[in-house]
C-alpha cells in the first residue's frame, strides 16, 4: 500500500486527527480502568500474604488485555465514529460519486489512508495506555497498599516479556485495522440523507465493539496456546 500512489499527506491528516480525538479520552479512560483492576487484583494479593507480586499482576492485567482493549475501545468510540460521518457525508452529498466519475479510486484515496491511521494509531494508544497503567499502578501499590517499590519494578517482568509486549501491540494492531474498516465500510454505504448517517455512525461503534470482543477471544486464545506449546 506504501507505493507512488499511497496518499499519504491524507494518511498524515487523518493519524493527526484520530490522534487528537482519541488521546485524551484514552489517557482519561486508562488511568481509572487500570487502577481499579489493579486495586481489586492487590487487595486479593494481600488477603494472601502476596503484596509484593503486584508488579507481576500489573503487568499482566495491563499488558495483556487492558492496554489493547482501552486504546481500541477510544479509538472505535471516537476516531472510527469521525471517519464513519466524514465518509457517510461524503456519501450523500454525492461525493464519492464524482470520484468515481472523475477515475479517482475512492478506496486508494479515502480508505487505504483511514484503515492504516487507525491502525498505527491504536498501536501507540496500546503503548501509551500500558505506560499509564503501569505507573498508576505502581503509585496505588507503593504509596498506597504498602507494595515494595523495588519489587513492584523487578516482578515487572516475572511473568510478561517482551512477546507478552509484541503480542499486545499485534492485537492493537488488529483492532485498530477493524475499526477502520467498519467505519470506513458503514460510511461508504450511508443511505437515507444525514439520518442514515447517523444511523451509519451508532452502527459503526456497535459493530466495531462486537468485533474487537470476538477478535479479543480469538488472539488472546492463540498467543495462549503458542506460549504454553513454546
Amino acid at each position: 500500500m506504501f507505493t507512488r500512489r499511497f496518499q499519504f499527506r491524507e494518511f498524515i491528516s487523518q493519524a493527526w486527527f484520530i490522534t487528537t480525538v482519541s488521546f485524551g479520552p484514552a489517557l482519561l479512560v486508562s488511568i481509572p480502568f487500570c487502577v481499579v483492576i489493579i486495586f481489586q487484583v492487590n487487595q486479593l494479593l494481600i488477603q494472601i500474604g502476596a503484596v509484593d507480586l503486584a508488579g507481576a499482576g500489573a503487568a499482566v492485567a495491563v499488558v495483556r488485555e487492558i492496554g489493547p482493549i482501552v486504546s481500541v475501545l477510544v479509538v472505535a468510540g471516537a476516531g472510527a465514529t469521525a471517519i464513519c460521518a466524514d465518509l457517510g457525508s461524503r456519501k450523500i452529498r454525492e461525493e464519492i460519486d464524482a470520484m468515481v466519475t472523475l477515475g479517482i479510486d475512492p478506496i486508494e484515496r479515502l480508505v487505504v489512508p483511514r484503515v492504516i491511521a487507525s491502525t498505527l494509531v491504536g498501536v501507540a494508544l496500546n503503548g501509551m495506555v500500558t505506560v499509564v497503567g503501569l505507573v498508576g499502578g505502581y503509585f496505588f501499590s507503593v504509596v498506597l497498599q504498602g507494595a515494595t517499590p523495588g519489587l513492584y519494578l523487578s516482578d515487572l517482568t516475572l511473568l510478561v516479556g517482551l512477546p507478552d509486549f509484541l503480542a499486545s501491540e499485534a492485537k492493537a494492531a488488529v483492532f485498530g485495522m477493524l475499526a477502520g474498516l467498519t467505519a470506513c465500510y458503514l460510511g461508504l454505504n450511508a443511505k437515507g440523507g444525514p439520518k442514515g448517517v447517523g444511523e451509519a455512525v451508532n452502527q459503526t461503534v456497535v459493530f466495531a465493539f462486537m468485533l474487537l470482543f470476538a477478535a479479543n477471544s480469538v488472539i488472546s486464545a492463540l498467543f495462549l496456546q503458542i506460549k504454553l506449546g513454546a
